[in-house]
């Protein structure tokens, strides 16, 4: 379980993530992430989480939201504390198992997690 400082939560933080931040897609997750400035209020790294109807039925997303909790949870405290990640899923997560899932998750992390460090050495230009 994320706790409540490790979550997103406001309107403004999701579209910031969604407008500054980095995006990698893997099968059934599309990751942002963002790195805050070195001066921001909040220490912790945080997460949140999208799960349109178009994956499913609320039994199937709130399955779908589980499962990426819990992955997002036991990688979060590898994270560096400024970051900012928004998961959202796509209909394909529905049909993914919690395996399939996890390397989906995982390796969008890391695509998204290259692309943020390449920005940020070209002056956070190129994005």
């Amino acid at each position: 379980m994320l706790s409540r400082t490790a979550r997103l939560r406001r309107p403004q933080d999701f579209a910031a993530v969604f407008k500054k931040g980095s995006r990698a897609a893997r099968g059934g997750v599309v990751i942002h992430w963002l790195t805050r400035s070195a001066d921001a209020p909040v220490v912790t790294a945080r997460a949140g989480f999208v799960v349109s109807k178009k994956v499913g039925n609320a039994v199937v997303r709130n399955r779908v939201k589980r499962r990426l909790r819990a992955i997002i949870a036991s990688s979060m405290p590898n994270w560096p504390g400024t970051v900012d990640v928004v998961v959202r899923a796509t209909p394909r997560a529905a049909d993914l198992n919690w395996l399939q899932l996890r390397r989906d998750v995982h390796s969008a992390l890391d695509r998204a997690m290259e692309k943020d460090g390449r920005g940020h050495s070209r002056g956070g230009k190129g994005r």
